[in-house]
């Protein structure tokens, strides 16, 4: 039991963790919280994130005692703590009504329920400071004082009605959460933060149960103290910190799913970049500290801009047979038409270095580049498989060969 106690302590104690992941969630979200401030839910998102980070902070042993001693007054932190944990319990409420029927209600009785939960959690917040100041706790508990005072009159109903206001708001977040995890049409990174968010308020319960279970065991005589101590902080911990990953998810994992998006789409687009680069020896502008977009679409413009210089050389017969060898060979529409567009532009720039002469700098003149211009990522794709476009162009080349349409 000693060896299973000093590993909770350990973990109950670095409450370090959990005050990072909240603080990381709560400096993502503060752009939006700045920018749409009126809006309800984010406040609730921004109120939740700061108390729980506060109850975190708080109930550190070590500002506990702090905490007492500034004030002289012995275990003052304690109605401090419980106060932050029951804002806490009303915020997860307030962002539950805010959520209910989305951002753009703004009924009747969706503000006649955000009222109720103000009031009802402000009224226990004056109640349990109404509770310590009728309560006689003169020693200093900085990690036991729930159960070391589970029998002393006043104090034992302060210890209770944090717990129950504790334990309902979890309850009925944890609940709805799991509800709309099920929900169709949700996106995906959304999906998994709440998840995430579920696991967090279900593996909350465990600390009221914890909590409660050694409270009472107290009340009638017993001593199963280290459920309070140890577990209850341990699963606080763990709740706080899968809450925070919840909310995390949605924007960290679509902010790296765009950055990917960009990057892979930059990389996607060099074939052709590259191939267009001999028709003019050039490329487009390279800034070190250009973003990612930026980068995109410089080579996108540069792309475009060349293909317009083509236009005068491209070969339209050339592609509509290449496309029926596409189709001859068993490519699928879309594939062949990447693939002729592919050898109508290899052959255009082989024009080209035949007769640079008869470019201008005039505006070209030449056969409707709207397709090619629309198809970049895909034709740039086709690049990569040379073995396919020489398949199609020795097809489409093919004398008296009739290719048809499949």
């Amino acid at each position: 039991m000693t060896h299973a106690r000093d590993v909770f302590d350990s973990f109950s104690v670095s409450f370090w963790l959990p005050i990072g992941a909240l603080t990381i969630a709560l400096v993502m979200k503060l752009p939006s919280l700045v920018r749409m401030w009126r809006d309800p839910m984010l406040r609730a998102v921004g109120g939740l994130l700061l108390f729980a980070c506060a109850v975190f902070v708080f109930a550190s042993p070590s500002v506990i005692g702090w905490t007492n001693r500034v004030t002289g007054v012995p275990n003052i932190a304690a109605p401090l703590v419980y106060s932050l944990l029951t804002a806490l319990c009303a915020s997860w409420l307030l962002l539950i009504v805010a959520w209910r029927n989305g951002l753009s209600d703004r009924s009747g009785s969706t503000r006649r329920a955000a009222r109720w939960v103000v009031f009802a959690y402000a009224a226990v917040v004056v109640a349990l400071w109404v509770l310590f100041w009728l309560a006689d706790v003169p020693v200093e508990r900085r990690r036991d004082l729930d159960t070391y005072y589970a029998n002393t009159p006043f104090m034992r109903e302060e210890i209770l009605l944090y717990l129950l206001a504790h334990t309902v708001a979890c309850s009925v977040t944890a609940r709805l959460i799991w509800n709309w995890v099920r929900t169709d049409g949700l996106d995906a990174w959304l999906r998994w933060g709440l998840r995430f968010l579920g696991v967090g308020y279900a593996t909350n319960l465990l600390f009221d149960v914890a909590k409660l279970t050694a409270v009472v065991a107290r009340m009638t005589g017993h001593d199963l103290d280290w459920l309070s101590t140890y577990v209850a902080p341990s699963a606080a911990c763990l709740s706080a910190t899968m809450v925070a990953i919840g909310f995390i998810i949605p924007h960290g994992g679509q902010y790296l799913h765009e950055r990917w998006r960009i990057r892979l789409a930059h990389w996607q687009l060099r074939p052709l970049y590259l191939l267009l680069r001999t028709v003019n020896g050039g490329g487009a502008p390279f800034t070190p500290r250009a973003t990612g977009e930026l980068r995109l679409i410089r080579r996108e413009t540069y792309i475009r801009d060349v293909l317009l210089q083509l236009s005068r050389h491209l070969d339209e017969n050339l592609r509509e047979r290449s496309y029926d060898a596409a189709l001859g060979l068993g490519f699928e529409p879309g594939r062949a038409k990447a693939l002729a567009a592919a050898v109508t532009i290899l052959d255009a720039v082989a024009a080209r270095e035949r007769a640079p002469q008869t470019d201008s700098a005039a505006a070209p003149s030449g056969p409707d580049t709207a397709y090619l211009l629309q198809e970049i990522q895909a034709v740039s794709l086709a690049l990569r498989h040379r073995d396919h476009i020489e398949a199609v162009r020795s097809r489409a080349a093919a004398p008296g060969r009739e290719n048809a349409r499949a």
